[in-house]
């Protein structure tokens, strides 16, 4: 018998359901369509931001500079991903493209985090390995992030280019930056899977337009 502080079990796998029997491809088909909608809806306005955003990162790394990379959870991934596929390589072997990811230190964000406040997490980061060249990309699906806003702050104040990845509700995000790339989304899913294509193209197009591959 179970007593009163005994925990009830989230699931009982013995007892009748009441919840509707789950129709795993109806949502599979749903979320689809959703994506397929955000790529049209992308195709249609993303052109000329997209090559505004390429000419600041081909310039950047022409002058010497280095690409820094920054957001968080998911945007903190996409973050590493483009900058490993970048550093190290896309589809092809070729020459290292300069660039690099502000959240895979873990000493460097715990003590951040701890002694300054998680606020001032790549703000902190871009003071003291930002140099003049560099470019400064931040990711957010909201454009609200107060540390990615403030790292882009302190990169404009310290003379670096900025480009940014937002979603709808990130109009003012784009105030911050040099060139961004807003997605026509409100859905963080979607413009998730927006920002890793669109990061997935500027590596295609920088080994192309840098005479790389």
């Amino acid at each position: 018998m179970r007593t009163s502080k005994e925990a009830t079990p989230l699931l009982d796998h013995h007892s009748p359901s009441t919840t509707p029997r789950f129709d795993a491809l109806s949502l599979l088909h749903a979320e689809l369509n959703e994506h397929r909608e955000t790529v049209d809806a992308a195709t249609g306005v993303l052109g000329p931001p997209f090559l505004k955003t390429l000419a600041v990162l081909q310039e950047g790394l022409q002058r010497g500079g280095k690409l820094m990379f920054f957001g968080n959870g998911g945007s903190a991934a996409d973050a590493q991903h483009i900058a490993a596929e970048l550093l190290i390589r896309y589809k092809t072997d070729r020459v290292s493209i300069a660039a690099m990811s502000l959240s895979t230190d873990t000493s460097a964000i715990t003590a951040c985090a701890n002694d300054l406040g998680f606020d001032a997490l790549f703000e902190r980061q871009i003071a003291g390995l930002g140099r003049k060249g560099d470019v400064a990309i931040g990711i957010s699906t909201s454009g609200k992030s107060p540390n990615v806003l403030r790292g882009l702050r302190q990169a404009r104040l310290m003379g670096l280019k900025t480009v940014g990845l937002t979603g709808s509700t990130g109009e003012a995000f784009s105030q911050h930056c040099d060139a961004s790339i807003v997605v026509p989304s409100a859905v963080t899913a979607r413009i998730q899977e927006m920002h890793i294509l669109i990061g997935h193209i500027w590596c295609k197009a920088l080994e192309q337009s840098l005479g790389l591959v």
